[in-house]
C-alpha cells in the first residue's frame, strides 16, 4: 500500500478510535477550575492507546500525512470588487502558510514551537479531526488544522500576547484566542491518557531504573508541588490605572527517573500547603485504598518494603511516602538516605524547570483561572508527547534546579509528631538508608 494511502488510513482509525473512547469515557475536565488525573480515572484502555500512538511505526505513518490537504483554492473575484470574509481569510491563510514554511528551518522552529518540525507534523496529523470540527458557530475559521495547531503551540511556546500573535500570523486576536483555548481543550480533554500512572508491569520497570540510580527499592517516583502565578487584569476601561488581581495555581506532579510526568493535580489556590494538597487528591485516596501502588512488598533487613513514592520536607512521612530525616548526622546512613532522596527530587525540579520552560508559564499567566489551568495541563501533556517522540526539546538543563524548589515556602506544619513516629513509616525508612548505605 502507498505510504499516504496508508497514513490516511491510520489516521482514521486513529479518529474513530478517539470518538469510541469518548463515548465510553466522557470527560468534564475543562469545565472544571482543577484538572486531577491519574490511571485510575481511565483504567486500561488509555494505556492501550497511549502505547498505540507511541508505536514508531504509527508516528512514521503519520509523519508522512499530507499537510494542508483542505485547504481551500482562491477564487478569482472582479476588478474593483470589494474583498468578501472568505478572501480575506484566504489571503491570511496564505501569510500564515508562508510563516510556516520560514519555520520549518531547523534552527528557528524549536524557538517558535518549542518541539521538533517532525514532532509538529505528526501531533497535526493526529490532531486534525478534533482542531477542524469545532469552529465558533456562525463564524468559521478556515484555517487548516496545521496553522491553528501553530497558532496554539506559538501562544504556549513564547507567551506571546494575543496581540502580538494575530499580527504575526496575519489573524484576528478572537482567531488566535479561540485557537490557543481550542488546543488546550483538545489536549486536556481527549489526550489526557499521555498522562497516566504506569500499570504494574510498567511500574516494575520504573521502580528497577530509579534503584539504578539511587539505590532505593521498590521506589516508583518522586512528588513535588510548584506554583505558578496568575494575573487578572481588569483593563475594560483602559486607563492607567488597571485593577491587576494577583493569584497563584498550585501544581502536583508525580515523575519518574526521565522526567515523565505519571501524575498531576492543578487547580488548587496557591497558598495551600503542600501536604494539604495531597491529601484532597485522588491519588491520596487511591494510594490510602491500594488502588495504587499495591505492588509486591520487597524485603530489605527484615522489613516488607511497600512500593513507595520520594517526596521532600514538605509531606508527611506515611507507608508510601518517604521523606528526609531532620538533622541527619554528617556520614551517617540517614544522611546518605537523604541524598538520595535529594537525587530523586532533582528529577521532578527538572520536569518543573521544563513545564516552566514554556514561555506561557515562565511568568504571571494573564488569563481566566479556569484558562490558566488549561494552559498548565496542556503543556503537561506536551512534555510527554515530547519524551515519547525523544524530541530533545522536552527537557532543559537548568544547572542549578534549586532555583525551581519552593516546597519550603509551604511547609507549614506539614509534618506532625504522629506522622513522624508512625512506626511502619519509620521502619521503612530505616531500612532504606541502610539499603542505600550498602549502595554506595
Amino acid at each position: 500500500m502507498e505510504s499516504k494511502k496508508l497514513a490516511a488510513l491510520l489516521s482514521s482509525l486513529v479518529s474513530e478510535l478517539l470518538v469510541l473512547v469518548l463515548l465510553l469515557f466522557p470527560s468534564d475536565s475543562c469545565n472544571s477550575n482543577s484538572w486531577d488525573f491519574n490511571s485510575n480515572s481511565h483504567g486500561i484502555l488509555f494505556r492501550i492507546i497511549r502505547h498505540y500512538l507511541s508505536c514508531q511505526e504509527l508516528a512514521t505513518s503519520l509523519s508522512l500525512f499530507p499537510i494542508s490537504k483542505k485547504r481551500k483554492r482562491t477564487q478569482l473575484r472582479e476588478a474593483g470588487s470589494e474583498p468578501t470574509h472568505e478572501d480575506r481569510d484566504l489571503e491570511r491563510g496564505s501569510r500564515l502558510g508562508e510563516l510556516n514554511r520560514v519555520a520549518h528551518n531547523p534552527d528557528s522552529f524549536k524557538a517558535t514551537f518549542r518541539m521538533r518540525s517532525s514532532t509538529f507534523e505528526w501531533l497535526s496529523g493526529l490532531l486534525e479531526p478534533l482542531l477542524e470540527c469545532r469552529d465558533p458557530i456562525g463564524t468559521p475559521i478556515n484555517l487548516s488544522s496545521e496553522l491553528r495547531l501553530g497558532i496554539g503551540l506559538f501562544r504556549l511556546a513564547t507567551g506571546s500576547s494575543y496581540i502580538e500573535i494575530a499580527e504575526r500570523f496575519g489573524v484576528t486576536e478572537s482567531v488566535t484566542r479561540f485557537c490557543a483555548k481550542q488546543l488546550c481543550r483538545v489536549l486536556c480533554t481527549n489526550f489526557r491518557f499521555w498522562i497516566a500512572f504506569p500499570a504494574p508491569t510498567e511500574l516494575e520497570l520504573v521502580s528497577k531504573d530509579i534503584e539504578g540510580l539511587t539505590g532505593l527499592p521498590n521506589c516508583c517516583g518522586v512528588i513535588d508541588c510548584t506554583r505558578f502565578n496568575v494575573v487578572k487584569r481588569n483593563d475594560c476601561k483602559l486607563t492607567s490605572d488597571d485593577e491587576v488581581q494577583d493569584d497563584s495555581i498550585a501544581v502536583q506532579i508525580v515523575v519518574d527517573s526521565s522526567s515523565r510526568i505519571l501524575s498531576i493535580v492543578a487547580g488548587f489556590r496557591g497558598d495551600k500547603n503542600d501536604s494539604r494538597i495531597l491529601k484532597s487528591t485522588t491519588l491520596f485516596h487511591d494510594i490510602e485504598g491500594r488502588r495504587l501502588l499495591n505492588g509486591t512488598p520487597v524485603i530489605v533487613n527484615g522489613v516488607a518494603i511497600d512500593q513507595y513514592l520520594i517526596g521532600d520536607g514538605g509531606y508527611p512521612l506515611l507507608p508510601w511516602l518517604m521523606i528526609p530525616f531532620v538533622d541527619a548526622v554528617p556520614g551517617s546512613c540517614e544522611e546518605k538516605f537523604n541524598a538520595a532522596n535529594n537525587l530523586m527530587h532533582v528529577f521532578a525540579l527538572r520536569t518543573i524547570a521544563s513545564l516552566k520552560n514554556w514561555g506561557v508559564l515562565n511568568k504571571p499567566i494573564e488569563e481566566e483561572f479556569k484558562t490558566a489551568v488549561a494552559f498548565i495541563g496542556a503543556c503537561s501533556i506536551l512534555h510527554n508527547v515530547l519524551l515519547m517522540r525523544e524530541d530533545d526539546s522536552a527537557l532543559i538543563d537548568a544547572g542549578d534546579y534549586s532555583l525551581y524548589d519552593q516546597g519550603s515556602q509551604f511547609y507549614k506544619d506539614a509534618m506532625t509528631e504522629e506522622n513522624l513516629t508512625e512506626k511502619k513509616a519509620s521502619d521503612s525508612r530505616r531500612a532504606l538508608a541502610t539499603r542505600v548505605t550498602e549502595f554506595s
